[in-house]
């Protein structure tokens, strides 16, 4: 855990407030974030429906990124009122507005591989 006082921790906050790139990268790190972001806008709105997509994600991880996602404002968790209450998950309008930079990235990423791939 970095203390708050650090040089690093507050060159990290300035940043985050003033660098809309470094925000960005922020709300959207994590392992799982983009892709359960955009199983989501494919139509998985329910738990079990994400984590059959997102192959791989224990259900603790799904859990945990779910929860962050709703915290950042990105997803809206809901509940409909039915004698067994179902959960399900949709964009919020900032999760909207971020689907074309994934897609952006998408591309970007498959043009690129060839050339990069020697350095990971």
């Amino acid at each position: 855990m970095r203390k708050r006082n650090s040089t690093k921790s507050i060159n990290q906050r300035k940043l985050e407030d003033t660098c809309g790139l470094t925000y960005a990268m922020i709300l959207t790190q994590g392992r799982w974030t983009v892709n359960i972001l955009w199983r989501i806008y494919n139509g998985n709105h329910r738990y079990a429906m994400i984590k059959k997509e997102v192959e791989g994600i224990s259900e603790k991880m799904l859990s945990q990124r779910l929860r962050d996602l709703e915290e950042m404002g990105l997803i809206i968790r809901k509940v409909n009122d039915e004698l067994n209450p179902r959960i399900e998950y949709h964009l919020s309008q900032p999760g909207k507005e971020f689907i074309p930079v994934i897609l952006a990235l998408c591309e970007w990423g498959d043009k690129v591989r060839p050339y990069t791939k020697t350095l990971l």
